[in-house]
């Protein structure tokens, strides 16, 4: 049995203050493990949120202070913002904790965690969604900033006492990179068992309808994706969702109007709850990704969840476990594919190994995670 441990959720950023996968995922396991622990969240400050408050049984901390207009810099994270969050952590060291879980990015942050867990003999988890390497660095940030940016994330990216990588790719790549493959974890508890129960699909409402949900920049390939709506709506009736926000939004505007689907596509906010979100995606015939970078596909996973069929293109990073369960195939016969679901309108032929869900749930956190505390000896 593990005793009550003292837990520091570390992230840049805070569901539903700022809306993601990681966010969702962090925000389950904080919530989760409050319920048995204590657990403090320190993250930046986004509008809305108070310097010091709790909620759902989490201490927050925010921080410096952010919006989404300061978080990228010409499509790309702000470095400059970056370092202001990782110069506020200073405020960790007021405070003794027994374990740190944080993200590896921004990557600014981690000597800071190095330090505050030297210092007071912590022990530092680290999350990671995904692992760049030099090329990517180089693509991401520009010759000069790149080769820096990969120097300091190989640096600092191999001294956490354990890794929890959100699949077998992730972990794949960690173990390529160096770090020991004994402290890596595959784990993603990101389905809501008691949400995802909950929701009921809407009579009629949705019908026909297909979804994209996440951060709008370039890597989501939003471009490919209106191509294919415009190539499904020519043959079949549909409407089509976009939700989300980012650097890429008003060409994403640009684009729709160009192609003539003003009347087909609605690009709106993040959903405020959840529960809004769920309600959305059950409704729907499809969810679409077109990404070229995704540690997870945290979307996907929900989509599935609750029902809705997830079709990716052949090149899609998603990983295998959750590719296993979607539509996947060159990007000309998603189209053919999709005509075909909103001709038929039968969504679970379109589902596969749908099992492979129990994998994912929130449920399992408590579980995990004292099994995790037991074996880097907190006890």
């Amino acid at each position: 049995m593990v005793a009550r441990v003292k837990i520091a959720f570390v992230a840049d950023v805070a569901y539903p203050w700022h809306i993601g996968g990681t966010e969702t995922l962090n925000r389950n396991e904080a919530k989760a493990l409050a319920a048995e622990h204590d657990v403090d969240f320190f993250s930046m400050q986004w509008p809305g949120m108070r310097s010091e408050f709790r909620e759902d049984g989490i201490r927050y901390h925010a921080l410096a202070k952010a919006d989404e207009k300061s978080l990228y810099i010409n499509g790309r994270r702000s470095i400059a913002q970056a370092l202001s969050f990782s110069l506020s952590l200073s405020r960790l060291f007021r405070y003794d904790f027994d374990v740190i879980i944080s993200n590896q990015f921004p990557v600014l942050h981690l000597p800071v965690l190095y330090l505050y867990c030297r210092a007071k003999r912590c022990r530092l988890i680290m999350e990671v969604v995904e692992v760049w390497d030099k090329r990517y660095w180089i693509s991401y940030l520009g010759p000069v900033l790149g080769r820096i940016g990969s120097l300091c994330y190989s640096l600092t990216l191999r001294g956490a006492d354990h890794y929890i990588a959100n699949s077998s790719t992730t972990a794949e790549r960690l173990a390529a990179a160096g770090v020991e493959r004994g402290r890596v974890s595959v784990f993603a508890p990101i389905i809501d068992d008691k949400l995802v129960d909950s929701i009921r699909a809407s009579r009629g409402k949705g019908r026909g309808t297909i979804v994209f949900s996440g951060r709008l920049i370039k890597e989501k390939r939003m471009g490919e994706w209106l191509q294919i709506i415009r190539g499904v709506n020519k043959e079949v009736k549909v409407s089509a969702v976009i939700i989300g926000s980012g650097p890429e939004r008003d060409q994403v505007r640009s684009e729709i109007a160009k192609l003539g689907l003003k009347r087909v596509v609605e690009v709106r906010d993040f959903f405020r709850t959840r529960r809004e979100l769920y309600k959305q995606l059950k409704d729907a015939t499809a969810l679409l990704l077109m990404s070229e970078r995704e540690g997870l596909g945290v979307i996907a996973v929900e989509s599935l969840a609750l029902g809705t069929p997830v079709f990716l293109p052949l090149d899609s990073p998603v990983p295998d476990e959750v590719k296993g369960m979607c539509v996947v195939d060159e990007e000309g016969e998603l189209t053919t594919m999709l005509i075909d679901l909103m001709r038929s309108g039968r969504k679970s032929d379109y589902i596969k190994d749908r099992k492979s869900i129990n994998a994912f749930r929130v449920s399992a956190i408590p579980r995990f995670y004292n099994s995790l505390f037991s074996k880097l000896g907190l006890r």
